[in-house]
């Protein structure tokens, strides 16, 4: 789901910021989009409503990154519990990691899952001081969000 809708309190959006900070302090040629899902109702189905998602996009192509755009999105599972008359209560969010994608016209070129086994996918992937810095911003992300 969008960041900017997920920043519900203060907390939330001061971990977003956070998170968009680290990023930036790496990465400062990249520029945020809090939204970087479409507001239509065939989108908004295949989002899922448990994530914080958030992209960056370079001025052009980067051929360290193999790819212009990047899709952040920091997962969660909802635990609920059954109550005795039969309803749910949800009981905590929990953090579970990130995927992130980088993207080019083409579309998808590739993945990095943090929930598995923190290894590039694709048939391109970013050179290899880029990829030790994206993975050191996702272990921050696992230190802001734990």
């Amino acid at each position: 789901m969008n960041a900017a809708q997920q920043a519900t309190d203060i907390a939330l959006a001061s971990k977003i910021a956070s998170a968009v900070s680290l990023f930036r302090s790496e990465f400062p040629d990249a520029k945020v989009d809090l939204k970087p899902w479409a507001e239509d109702l065939d989108t908004q189905d295949l989002v899922d409503p448990d994530s914080i998602d958030f992209s960056f996009h370079f001025p052009g192509w980067s051929r360290r990154w193999q790819s212009r755009s990047i899709l952040v999105q920091i997962r969660f599972y909802e635990d609920a519990r059954t109550i005795s008359d039969g309803t749910f209560e949800l009981t905590t969010r929990n953090f579970i990691g990130l995927e992130v994608a980088g993207f080019d016209y083409r579309g998808k070129q590739w993945r990095l899952s943090t929930v598995s086994d923190w290894q590039f996918e694709g048939d391109l992937q970013p050179q290899p001081e880029i990829a030790d810095k994206l993975k050191e911003f996702c272990r921050q992300i696992f230190e802001l969000f734990s």
